[in-house]
């Protein structure tokens, strides 16, 4: 015992909270557990501030505490909000405090947040401190007496049924105990047996995919805070697993009892693979106390087939099923006095199917089985502390036989029966005879025994066993390097699980690497024409996976071996067990792996090595060994003494007491052994029919999966109709839109076709019609040039004319000088008549002239037109550069034509100066003042004809204020305005 200085205390201190919301209705409740003690706040407002302020302490000595420490068990504190009307407890988050920065020194408190809080948004925290303390309370006076405990009906049991009861574990005695301790003086067992489970495979998808190849299942659940694991299997189909009690000593009392098992929630089986739960069943612990059952004198059963749901993330990916085909597992919660375990049976389970359970249920509660010695299978962590839960299994039955359930494709075993071994709690000092008594007394009573899956096989069957040896992979040919993994299923070897090679090993390029664990046998028995007529059928088609671990695996490939080959290669014998000549053949190949999608391009190299081995025919001896047979030889060896008690009576004589009492012996011993030979045909007779009730359930469970296999079949066979019609109206949709695309393409096509020959046509047109225009246009300008060097013409002629005139003039007058007036007067008139001439060849140049302009109005108005018809048919049918060079090369046209016109203009304006410069002298010479008048009727005209030029121009819409011509007429036009402006 530790001493007085090393008993501890850990003290919590819980002194108030922060975040939390407010609710009238609600009150917080903080609940912490260590070491399976758990302690409580008292009920605080649920307020936005709580105000706890409380201590929680736990008892330990340093050693304790040092383990706990090397162990890292957690202090667990709960939070949970409790409804005032219903006393209904919801949990709000929790804190897992650590039991390592525990310190003697005071430390100052700090906040804590909940962790999966129900408040997410405010994020809710708790004040607390921790702190290790000397435990100085004075030891308990052994003499002073004790309290008595409250008499039954009491007020006082009545206040302890209405608070919330803890099952609190004793280690040192190994029980756990339910209220307080002067109340609890029973002991009670709950147990809670696994018997059965049926028609799993419905808890997952023929898609789903598990954590790891060869993952084991399990049953789980959690019993007064102790978790238990049954013996993992690996078939869902039929599950061979054992079945298990897990018994548990609870120290309490009747009424106690039935307060704490009203106040517990369902107790949850889990059907786990992994860390992964597939399904779940709740059982309500409370049905054990409900019905009126004397615990003192029998025992409280909940038991039965209980279905077990899917979780919810993956119950959406299953389809529905039906009631008989729902996932079920048989149970039994048994809870009773530890007292009259001697005199209660227990009823047997039954299954859905109504077969009974193997397990035994009498005086099953505290017998352990002797483990096998060649076969241990690792249990789940046990807890830190020492549980008082026993795991309780039924004989160990022959391991699960490698093959499938078909009749063609399973092979038979020896039955085993395993003697069950006594507890611990029989005494060990008995006597190995007893011992042997009481084993023969069991093995008569009753016939714990299970054994492996029977069939009936044909007698022309054959034994064949089948290996695969996947070598090598070589001649990668893809882009990166690949964590190759092959896997293949042949199901008509007994296995529809697939066959994978483990781990995946790195394959680069221009390397060949063997394959790890690629090497599988399969035992299975089969017809000869059968196996020739699959292999010859159905190839082994061999799938080429590369697997990432950060995302799914990717099916790179496939190789299809054809195992037709083996039958045909050359047969070997050897020797087998029992020295009987066998067949062997052998047949290896190296195959390309094609790649899975796309053209037929081959990805890498596959060598295998397969051999077939015939053992010859299935004997029928070797299915079942009778336990008659066993039974007979342990007779002989009893009976093997009889003869020394025989010889020793036959010497004495036949008529004393001694010899009629020997014959009554023997004549009992004859007796006994017709009822030996009876018992041991009935107890045949009860094999053959578990054997048949086996073969019946085993009948069962392949139909289950038949008509699993065949819904799943039918609905699939559903989508892919409704598959096969929307791709069906989808080719016709598709065919449809591509002969309407077809048709839209030639339409728009020939519409482009149409339109470049018409936009061609067009712009050959437009080309014709101004260089047609152009042509007309220089024709007009030779016409003017022409007229213009026959004016010039006759402008020399004129002038020369004038010369002569002026010559006769001026002898004329010298001739004249004696006669002026005659002679002014025959001038003037000669003058006058050459004026009138010059007027009217002005006049003429005028007209000219003025059709000119008209003209060049026109075609500029024409001009414009086109120019406008252009623009609008190169906005729809012409590019915009095209638009920009058609317009430079008219605004070039019409510059050359503006040069010409400004130069046609100059001379025109130098003609008319001349003439005004002829009139002006000619006029000057008469009378001056109608010379004037005249001077300023044609500067008149002059101005007049510029701003008409000016108007005509602007109002073809080619010419603008800023182009050169329109800018030379203004200047021309104030210079006009400015010479006439002094006369």
């Amino acid at each position: 015992m530790a001493s007085k200085s090393d008993q501890l205390l850990i003290v919590v201190s819980i002194l108030e909270g922060r975040k939390f919301p407010k609710s009238q209705r609600h009150t917080l409740v903080v609940q912490a557990k260590f070491d399976g003690e758990q302690l409580a706040t008292d009920p605080v407002e649920h307020k936005e501030q709580p105000q706890f302020c409380t201590e929680l302490a736990w008892e330990l000595d340093r050693r304790t505490l040092h383990q706990h420490r090397l162990q890292r068990t957690p202090i667990k504190l709960q939070c949970y909000a409790v409804d005032s009307s219903t006393s209904a407890k919801e949990n709000v988050g929790y804190i897992v405090l650590d039991l390592r920065s525990v310190q003697e020194a005071k430390q100052p408190p700090k906040w804590y947040p909940l962790l999966s809080s129900k408040y997410t948004k405010l994020k809710p925290a708790l004040l607390l401190s921790m702190v290790l303390e000397n435990d100085t309370k004075q030891l308990p006076d052994p003499f002073k007496a004790k309290k008595a405990p409250p008499r039954p009906g009491s007020p006082v049991l009545a206040n302890l049924e209405s608070v919330k009861l803890e099952a609190v574990l004793n280690e040192d005695e190994g029980y756990h105990q339910i209220g307080p301790a002067d109340l609890c003086k029973d002991m009670f067992i709950l147990s809670v047996t696994v018997a059965f489970a049926t028609n799993l495979e419905q808890l997952i998808s023929s898609s789903a995919k598990l954590a790891s190849e060869g993952s084991e299942f399990f049953f789980f659940y959690c019993l007064l805070d102790n978790d238990v694991t049954s013996e993992p299997f690996q078939n869902l189909i039929s599950p061979n697993f054992e079945p298990e009690r897990a018994s548990v000593r609870i120290r309490s009392n009747d009424k106690l009892l039935r307060a704490f098992f009203s106040q517990q929630q369902n107790l949850q089986i889990h059907l786990c693979c992994g860390n992964q739960s597939l399904g779940r069943t709740d059982i309500p612990l409370a049905a054990l106390v409900k019905n009126s059952v004397d615990l003192a004198k029998e025992a409280a059963t909940t038991e039965g087939a209980f279905v077990l749901q899917p979780p919810n993330r993956t119950k959406q990916s299953l389809q529905a099923v039906p009631v008989d085909l729902q996932p079920t597992v048989g149970v039994a919660i048994i809870l009773r006095r530890e007292d009259v375990s001697a005199e209660l049976p227990e009823p047997p389970i039954e299954s859905r199917d109504g077969f009974k359970s193997p397990v035994k249920k009498s005086l099953a509660v505290d017998i352990h089985p002797e483990p096998a010695p060649a076969k241990t299978r690792p249990r789940s962590p046990s807890p830190t502390h020492r549980s008082p839960v026993r795991l309780l299994t039924s004989p160990p039955s022959p391991p699960d036989h490698q093959h499938s359930e078909s009749e063609a494709e399973s092979l038979p075993e020896d039955a085993e029966h395993v003697e069950p071994k006594k507890s611990e709690l029989l005494a060990p000092a008995l006597a190995a005879t007893d011992v042997a008594l009481e084993s023969e007394a069991d093995i008569q009573a009753s016939s714990i025994t299970v054994s492996a899956p029977k069939i009936a096989i044909p007698a022309s069957a054959h034994h064949y066993c089948f290996s695969m040896d996947l070598r090598s992979i070589r001649h990668l040919n893809v882009g990166f390097p690949v964590n190759c993994m092959l896997r293949y299923a042949y199901q008509f070897f007994g296995s529809a699980a697939p066959i994978m090679t483990n781990p995946a090993v790195e394959i680069k390029k221009n390397t060949e690497v063997f394959l790890p664990q690629s090497y599988c046998a399969f035992d299975f028995a089969a017809l000869p024409n059968q196996l020739q007529d699959t292999f010859l059928r159905i190839p082994l088609v061999v799938e080429m996976w590369h697997r990432d671990p950060s995302s799914k695996d990717i099916l790179l490939g496939t190789c299809s071996i054809q195992l037709s080959h083996l039958l045909t290669s050359e047969k070997t014998r050897f020797l087998g067990r029992s020295d009987q000549q066998h067949w062997r053949q052998t047949y290896s190949e190296r195959l390309p792996v094609i790649k899975a999608q796309g053209s037929n391009e081959k990805v890498a190299e596959l060598s295998y090595v397969a051999v077939l081995e015939d053992m010859g025919l299935v004997k029928a001896q070797d299915i079942l060994i009778s336990e008659s047979s066993l039974s007979g030889n342990q007779v002989h060896q009893k009976m093997a003494g009889a003869p020394h008690s025989g010889v020793e009576v036959a010497a004495k004589s036949r008529e004393t007491l001694e010899y009629k009492a020997a014959l009554e012996l023997e004549m009992w011993k004859e007796m006994q052994e017709d009822l030996f030979d009876n018992q041991l045909k009935q107890k045949e007779l009860s094999h053959m029919q578990a054997l048949a009730e086996e073969w019946r359930k085993r009948d069962r469970e392949r139909e289950a999966l038949v008509k699993k296999k065949e819904m799943e079949y039918n609905l699939l066979e559903e989508q892919l109709q409704k598959t096969l019609a929307d791709l069906e109206k989808r080719e016709k949709t598709l065919a449809h839109a591509e002969m309407e695309t077809q048709r839209l393409q030639r339409e728009t096509r020939a519409e482009h076709e149409f339109s470049m020959r018409e936009l061609q046509d067009s712009n050959r047109r437009l080309r014709e019609d101004c260089a047609h225009q152009v042509e007309l246009e220089r024709l007009k300008v030779r016409q003017l040039e022409e007229d213009l060097s026959r004016q010039q013409q006759q402008l020399t002629e004129a002038e020369t004319k004038y010369k002569l005139l002026e010559k006769d003039f001026q002898q004329y007058r010298e001739q004249q000088s004696t006669r002026p007036e005659i002679r002014l007067q025959s001038e003037i008139n000669m003058l006058r008549l050459e004026k009138a001439e010059l007027e009217r060849k002005l006049e003429s140049t005028t007209k000219s002239k003025l059709h000119y302009k008209q003209q060049w109005g026109r075609a500029l108005k024409e001009l414009a037109r086109f120019k406008q018809r252009e623009q609008e048919n190169a906005m729809i049918r012409l590019k915009k550069q095209q638009q920009e060079l058609e317009h430079m090369r008219l605004r070039y046209l019409a510059a050359e034509e503006k040069e010409a016109v400004k130069n046609e203009k100059h001379e025109l304006q130098d003609i008319r100066n001349e003439l005004n410069r002829l009139k002006q002298q000619e006029e000057k010479r008469t009378w001056k003042e109608p010379v004037c008048v005249s001077l300023n009727e044609s500067a008149d005209d002059h101005l007049s004809r510029l701003l008409e030029e000016r108007d005509t121009l602007l109002r073809t819409g080619v010419y603008t204020h800023e182009d050169r011509i329109i800018a030379e007429l203004n200047r021309q036009i104030q210079e006009a305005m400015a010479s006439r402006a002094p006369n």
